[in-house]
């Protein structure tokens, strides 16, 4: 194997980890520090274990000076600096050396501590979420405290109960059978109720067909789905798994497993010890329970807030802070504005600043929202562009000055034990303001301060004290008993009532999208009918939110009970996920090994594609040697180790036994993604393949399949299956993600190059995708392939139209042995076509060529019934959609905040409405999808010399 042409595995010089001893060298110089001062230098495989590291260090140690003052190698344990620059104590000692990657090869020797078990489960916990414990046992923040000390108690009380279940328990606990819904009275007919089931017997290669009518005997032995861990047992008719209804649907012969009970019991006991393991050695004193929260009734006085002054920031001009209160966006009551304070470095106002509203009627989210200004002269005459910085930011003009906004924070009213908060409290400001926001105050903003402190804007405030007891927000089932209290009072399930006119009015409002913004005599007419939307109207809740008067003491018991168990907190992102990380790490300790061999399944693959990457830029090195490199790393021990025996990150009841090395590859696109094919460890002979990308962001990808998962689920319930195929795609990190390899399936683009000498004429040939079709399936199964052709390209007919996906190139669409149609990489979605010199590419709505006619025609240009019946599945599928276009329109405005390139913003929304024709009619909606679709297909020439195009510029 000619490896000299390759290049150093690494992104930089210092990186030794990511090397993967291709050069041959597989030993690494590391320095080690004792506790006794002694520094010892030596060589070690970059493979090992931090165990078996320690080993050679203490046979190394007892040729140097004071070895007998080190004691037990049980009592030590090494620490190093990590490429976050945070100090890291392996605690770990199963952990290789190159997955630890120290930012340079130095392992100090420390002397253990007490509570091992727990330490070494809090370093497997800081390596799962990528951040130290240690991280989070600095933040000085009560309410993380309160946090993490409630989950642990909670978490540990959950494996308490795990540790008393029996194994049948645990076995329905953890795989419970997944069953169907709907009806299958047709497939049952069709079989005569009989089930043809091919039978697999664990630890055996032995496999036999039988036929099943009834299942219902108990043995010493459970069926489990072959190929996955997924059983089927308990009292359920067999077709109600939802495996076997799959498998009826899609005509195939299910393949079950018997598996005996004591490999079951065997997989208990190790999930059960593993839970004693940590809970035995943890410390017999938890800690105490938080004291019951005391209650004291709601305070009727107004809410006065006093003392502000600025006291950092040497600052030129005049100032002055604004105020607000808010629930969400709306304004409870007129904004407060403290007097002028001129100064040139602390601020003093000594002003309290009063708001029109009694406690007693602040929501439990009200946040207060201060903006401070420098007050400046009115310039009359300014045409010159030299002080366009000035009018970055809207400014407010009041009296002949100018108001320029410099510094805006937010803070809730109600801390996180929704205890009304008193006392002095310092907030960081924000610089940097949204535009067009009424008097700069930015409700919407987080309320988590700067963190950056030491160039931010202090404001300090003081909350005053209303009582010797602290204000408490009133508990839910409070509120639930207030709220009855008012509607016995006033009879309220009688008022309300409105006439045929308000009806028909109410209807118009709830039918509008989820976008559509409500007016003042809109939002009274909704609360004044609000049992009536209770009643008639069950999707208007977002809408019966926007309509109460948050000001008011009734209106707030009577919203829905939703509305109080959201809380928000004063904490960043990041902190926020690593707690919610935290704990159910600590929930679920079998699941941690499980996922600690992904991360670092992840990150061996992540090495393997920087190799390929780097191979291909700097040097000129030749395909085939750049995959005999790629197959030798493969081998190595540490990668076989490390990639095999793990559950799929993509499908948790698949396992993945070990890489069949020689069928892996690299794709020739831009990122190099690899291609890695794993042997499935529980069905002998069967392959799993898998995507690995590694500088794309697959976040669109996942959101557009979850969408596609969610249109396939609104068809069958409407007892439409238009065979949709929503293969497994995760995001697994910044730029990274796992992309599942659909089986028996090729490209258009590689079906007609095959079929054609030329590659131009490739895609002008109507007759290769029937061609292909009739090779793989002959007789009865060529017309079922035909079928399944028809429905799937009906269903992505719709989903690719409605979602404005583009990009369709031939390389782009799949098809199956089975006849189902597929689409695949969705880099651009809402609308965003590509465009080549200001002209677009796709000039139709959705792809719909000739040769897919000539598949649903079976080759007769005449047979109109099958064109019509696939026209009239296009039709049916558009109209359920649209019968639940809010949902869709809600779920991607929920994902404007998630900064995905083509979605930003509530205009690229208006695609989708657009496209579902929200506001008009059925009959509107389905003459519009019928122009689309005529237009589709009598434009489908313009998509067959794109095809050609990509063809030939894209000719392997």
């Amino acid at each position: 194997i000619v490896l000299s042409a390759m290049p150093p595995a690494k992104t930089d010089q210092l990186d030794l980890w990511a090397e993967s001893g291709l050069d041959g060298d597989d030993q690494v110089m590391v320095d080690f520090l004792l506790p006794t001062g002694i520094y010892i230098q030596m060589e070690v495989p970059r493979e090992s274990t931090i165990q078996h590291i320690k080993l050679l260090l203490w046979k190394e140690a007892q040729t140097y000076p004071l070895f007998s003052l080190l004691g037990e190698m049980e009592g030590h344990m090494f620490e190093c600096v990590n490429q976050a620059a945070v100090h890291e104590e392996l605690e770990d000692e199963t952990r290789r050396l190159c997955d630890v990657r120290p930012f340079l090869p130095v392992l100090k020797l420390i002397t253990r501590n007490c509570g091992r078990a727990e330490r070494i489960l809090d370093s497997k916990i800081g390596v799962l979420i990528g951040k130290g414990l240690h991280e989070l046992d600095a933040l000085q923040d009560q309410q993380v405290k309160d946090f993490r000390s409630k989950m642990k108690r909670v978490s540990e009380e959950k494996m308490q109960r795990m540790q008393l279940m029996s194994c049948g328990e645990w076995l329905r606990s953890c795989y419970s059978t997944q069953l169907g819904t709907g009806s299958l009275e047709n497939l049952i007919d069709k079989h005569e109720g009989v089930i043809k089931i091919t039978m697999h017997y664990d630890q055996s290669q032995v496999c036999s067909v039988i036929l099943i009518c009834n299942i219902g005997t108990r043995s010493d032995y459970v069926l489990r789905v072959s190929g996955r861990f997924e059983f089927l047992f308990e009292d359920h008719p067999l077709n109600q798994c939802k495996y076997i209804r799959d498998c009826l649907l899609a005509n195939e012969s299910p393949h079950l497993t018997l598996v005996h009970c004591d490999v079951v019991k065997a997989m208990f006991e190790k999930e059960i010890s593993t839970i004693g393991s940590v809970l035995a050695r943890k410390t017999s004193n938890p800690p105490l329970p938080l004291p019951p929260k005391k209650r004291p009734p709601t305070v009727s006085t107004l809410s006065v807030f006093p003392a502000h002054q600025l006291i950092k920031g040497v600052l030129s001009f005049v100032h002055l802070v604004r105020a607000g209160l808010f629930h969400g966006t709306e304004l409870l009551c007129k904004t407060a504005v403290s007097s002028e304070s001129s100064s040139r470095s602390e601020h003093v106002w000594n002003k309290t600043l009063e708001f029109d509203i009694a406690v007693c009627d602040l929501p439990r989210m009200a946040r207060l929202c201060f903006a401070i200004y420098a007050v400046m002269d009115k310039v009359k005459k300014q045409r010159s562009t030299k002080n366009t910085h000035l009018n970055k930011y809207q400014t407010i003009r009041k009296a002949g000055k100018v108001h320029y906004p410099i510094a805006w924070v937010n803070t809730m009213v109600f801390d996180y034990r929704g205890q009304l908060k008193t006392g002095d409290i310092i907030l960081h400001c924000w610089s940097s303001f949204p535009d067009e926001l009424e008097e700069m105050l930015n409700p919407i903003g987080t309320i988590q301060t700067n963190p950056y402190t030491e160039n931010a804007t202090e404001l300090h405030i003081s909350f005053p004290e209303y009582s010797t007891q602290p204000v408490v927000f009133p508990a839910f089932d409070k509120i639930l008993e207030k709220a009855a209290e008012i509607a016995g009072a006033s009879d309220s399930m009688t008022m309300g009532r409105g006439g045929k006119k308000f009806y028909i009015e109410l209807k118009e409002i709830m039918e509008r999208d989820p976008l559509s913004q409500l007016c003042e005599n809109e939002k009274d007419l909704i609360w004044t009918l609000r049992y009536d939307c209770r009643e008639n109207f069950p999707q208007s809740l977002p809408k019966l939110l926007l309509s109460v008067k948050w000001t008011f003491q009734n209106s707030l018991c009577c919203a829905p009970s939703r509305l109080y168990t959201c809380k928000e907190a004063g904490i960043s992102v990041s902190v926020h996920f690593a707690l919610i990380l935290e704990a159910y790490c600590r929930g679920c300790i079998p699941h941690i090994e499980v996922l600690k061999k992904q991360v670092e399944a992840l990150n061996k693959l992540k090495a393997v594609s920087e190799l390929i990457k780097l191979g291909t830029i700097k040097t000129k090195t030749k395909q085939a040697h750049l995959k005999e490199a790629m197959m030798t790393c493969l081998r190595q021990t540490g990668f076989i180790e490390t990639l095999s025996d793990l559950q799929s990150p993509l499908n948790p009841n698949i396992l993945l036994a070990g890489v069949h090395v020689e069928r892996c590859k690299y794709m020739d696109s831009k990122m190099k993604p690899l291609w890695i094919v794993y042997n499935n460890k529980l069905l002998g002979g069967d392959t799993v393949g898998i995507i690995f990308k590694n500088g794309d962001d697959l976040r669109q990808d996942m959101l557009t399949l979850q969408i596609l998962r969610l249109m396939d689920l609104l068809w069958k319930e409407a007892n439409l299956d238009l065979r949709i195929v929503p293969y497994g795609c995760l995001a697994t990190g910044d730029r990274s993600g796992l992309i599942e390899v659909v089986s028996s399936a090729d490209t258009i683009a590689n079906i007609q190059k095959t079929s054609s000498n030329m590659a131009a004429a490739a895609a002008f040939n109507k007759d290769a995708l029937l061609n292909w079709l009739k090779d793989k399936n002959s007789g009865d199964a060529l017309d079922k392939a035909i079928e399944e052709f028809t429905l799937s390209c009906a269903g992505y007919c719709v989903a690719t139209y409605v979602l404005g996906i583009g990009d369709r190139h031939s390389d782009n669409i799949m098809v199956r042995s089975t006849g189902q149609l597929f689409h695949i990489d969705f880099g651009h979605i809402l609308g965003n076509f590509k465009s080549k010199f200001g002209i677009k590419r796709e000039r139709v709505p959705f792809i719909l060529t000739h040769d897919f006619i000539h598949v649903i025609q079976q080759g007769k240009t005449g047979n109109t019934e099958k064109f019509g019946n696939f026209r009239q599945y296009c039709e049916e599928a558009y109209l359920i959609l649209r019968k639940n276009g809010n949902l869709f329109i809600t779920l991607f405005a929920l994902m404007l905040t998630a900064g995905l390139p083509e979605l930003t913003s509530v205009k690229d929304i208006q695609y989708l409405k657009d496209s579902l024709a929200l506001g008009k009619t059925d009959e509107e909606a389905l003459k519009q999808f019928r122009q689309k679709f005529d237009e589709a297909l009598r434009e489908s020439w313009t998509t067959k010399v794109n095809w050609m195009a990509h063809i030939v510029a894209h000719p392997s």
